[in-house]
């Protein structure tokens, strides 16, 4: 089976010449649910831009589904790689929520019934059917950022990339958030600082540090090993001990 995402000898400078990867090979299967973690300066941005090709000109490879992240494949790959941004309000500008959730599938072509549909199904995954002709900015952040989600699988992907998902949520919003992320049958990447959030959500994880990746493997494995953790500025809440959570 074709892998979700494939990435070879990825490597990319700025026009300022800052170096922001050196080297990058990854691949991630379709369903699987991985964190990418890294100190702040690592990189992840500018992985997760090439994925859709928001960044090119840099040397290697990127493959989505098997097809390459070229400029005559974007408006395919930008519709099979769903980026959903750290702030929601990034992601939400039209007047209801259902108008936001049919942006996307609309300049696709969608009409009538068949949007309708794609939207209602959108909405359902993420529990926020009843809020279809709300304003947005009248939802609380939690909910804002599950109609971002909406916004981004009423366009199918084949990877949904979550930018710091847990950021600013409340402990219950946490929760109905990680609950959605689970029941979907959808391959995820997210980009995250909140270790017991990956531990939770991700079986697998990649560390990226200084425009490499440096650790790949089980989620536990590497936020217990602590020589790694230290060596790349990663730290774990304090008291949070994974071998206190349930596998």
């Amino acid at each position: 089976m074709t892998a979700s995402l494939k990435v070879a000898g990825l490597a990319f400078a700025y026009p300022d010449g800052y170096q922001a990867l050196f080297g990058v090979d990854l691949e991630i299967q379709r369903g699987e649910r991985v964190a990418l973690l890294g100190p702040n300066g690592a990189g992840k941005t500018t992985l997760v831009l090439h994925l859709n090709g928001l960044l090119a000109g840099g040397v290697g490879t990127v493959e989505v589904a098997g097809l390459p992240v070229e400029k005559e494949n974007y408006p395919e790959i930008r519709r099979r790689v769903g980026v959903v941004f750290q702030d929601p309000d990034d992601q939400l500008f039209m007047p209801t929520v259902h108008d936001d959730v049919a942006f996307g599938p609309a300049n696709l072509g969608l009409a009538g019934a068949e949007l309708e549909e794609r939207v209602h199904e959108a909405l359902d995954l993420v529990g926020m059917a009843e809020f279809s002709d709300r304003p947005p900015h009248h939802l609380s952040f939690g909910q804002r950022r599950r109609v971002a989600v909406a916004t981004v699988l009423a366009m199918r992907p084949e990877i949904l990339v979550l930018d710091e998902p847990s950021s600013n949520l409340d402990p219950a919003s946490r929760r109905e958030l990680a609950d959605i992320l689970r029941s979907l049958d959808i391959t995820v990447l997210m980009v995250t600082h909140d270790m017991p959030y990956a531990l939770e959500l991700c079986p697998r994880s990649l560390i990226l540090s200084g425009g490499v990746i440096v650790a790949d493997g089980s989620t536990r494995d590497l936020l217990l090993d602590d020589r790694l953790m230290r060596a790349h500025r990663l730290e774990l809440p304090f008291g949070f001990d994974p071998r206190n959570v349930p596998a």
